[in-house]
């Protein structure tokens, strides 16, 4: 079954649970599905931010997959700051949740806040970022190092291996940015030495993605690739190359070719007009719902294994005592074809969450 079949059977679904430990029944299905009697858990979830499409999109599943669970919300936005992220966990406190459901974007400082949790007893799920320290009963993303090597393979097959590229980085006070860049440097070293990359450090804001792909196109006017750490720089990033002249279809010599991250349907859309190349789909939708389903989970008492689970992803232990889902991120291209021993999917797949927003 694929993800998306799984979805479509929403809260009904039997859930397999050959991943759950011996506390759990093998026919179980999550609390609040299926027609239980019992009680809705109340689950605190902290929006990390609403300032790109990417996020808009997960702050509208999340109710959508609360209702399908039978799960109640109690929602806060940190807008991408630590200090309003401690200040809406004490809020969430004061309300009685069970659970909390976060993104941390400064995945080190968050450790204090995680710590307070643990003490109350309140089970916390990280989705998109892994804190660095601390205890968390599930951490549900994707495998941001495979983004980085996606992207770093896409790019240097495009520009046979010799040119200069951009990478606009994401925060490196976050696991995700550390991850996406460290792979794709590695990767890029190993595979394809003849290429320079030059790394511009952004934070995730717009304005500062913007700023310095046009200072490095100033000092470096025959860049050939941009790879954008998230859609964030995307509109930035394409109102530079048509100032520069450079907004032009793929089978013209002066094309720069862009490889992004989110999968959102404006990405898709720029693959399609070919004004971008490819994306890795981040899956909003599955964030959103397995964000809250493990929180249902841990509120319930289970536990759950390393392993492939029944929505086509796999649990790993990244350290002792922490979890982490790591669900499906295709590459996404204009024809769907294997790129650099990448496997891809097309930009109109049905099953891109960004075709179905």
């Amino acid at each position: 079954m694929n993800r998306h079949a799984f979805l479509r059977l929403g809260a009904t679904a039997v859930l397999t649970t050959a991943l759950l430990t011996a506390g759990c029944n093998r026919d179980e299905t999550p609390a609040g599905s299926g027609g239980t009697s019992a009680a809705q858990p109340l689950i605190g979830v902290d929006y990390p931010r609403s300032d790109t499409d990417f996020w808009n999109s997960y702050i509208k599943y999340v109710p959508e997959f609360a209702r399908e669970l039978g799960v109640e919300l109690k929602t806060t936005n940190s807008q991408n700051d630590i200090a309003n992220l401690i200040s809406n966990v004490q809020t969430f406190r004061s309300q009685g949740v069970k659970g909390v459901v976060m993104a941390p974007q400064d995945t080190a400082a968050v450790a204090p806040t995680l710590d307070q949790l643990a003490s109350a007893k309140i089970p916390v799920v990280t989705i998109d970022t892994r804190p660095d320290t601390g205890k968390v009963f599930m951490v549900v993303r994707a495998d941001n190092r495979a983004y980085g090597t996606k992207a770093c393979q896409f790019l240097g097959t495009k520009l046979g291996g010799t040119g200069k590229v951009v990478m606009l980085q994401g925060g490196l006070d976050s696991i995700n940015g550390r991850d996406r860049t460290e792979a794709f440097n590695e990767c890029m070293k190993k595979d394809f030495p003849g290429i320079t990359v030059f790394g511009e450090a952004t934070d995730w804001k717009a304005d500062v993605a913007a700023t310095k792909l046009q200072t490095r196109f100033t000092s470096d006017p025959d860049i050939k690739g941009i790879y954008m750490q998230s859609s964030f720089a995307l509109s930035g990033t394409l109102q530079i190359l048509a100032q520069r002249g450079l907004k032009v279809p793929p089978t013209d010599p002066k094309h720069v070719f862009v490889v992004s991250n989110d999968g959102i349907p404006e990405e898709l859309k720029n693959i399609k007009d070919g004004l971008i190349d490819a994306t890795v789909s981040q899956p909003a939708d599955l964030f959103a719902k397995y964000g809250l389903f493990y929180a249902q989970a841990a509120i319930a008492g289970k536990t759950f294994q390393p392993g492939p689970t029944d929505h086509d992803s796999t649990i790993i232990q990244v350290r002792d005592g922490l979890l982490e889902d790591q669900l499906a991120a295709p590459l996404v291209t204009l024809d769907g074809a294997t790129i650099g021993g990448q496997p891809t999917v097309k930009y109109d797949d049905k099953t891109l969450w960004g075709n179905n927003a």
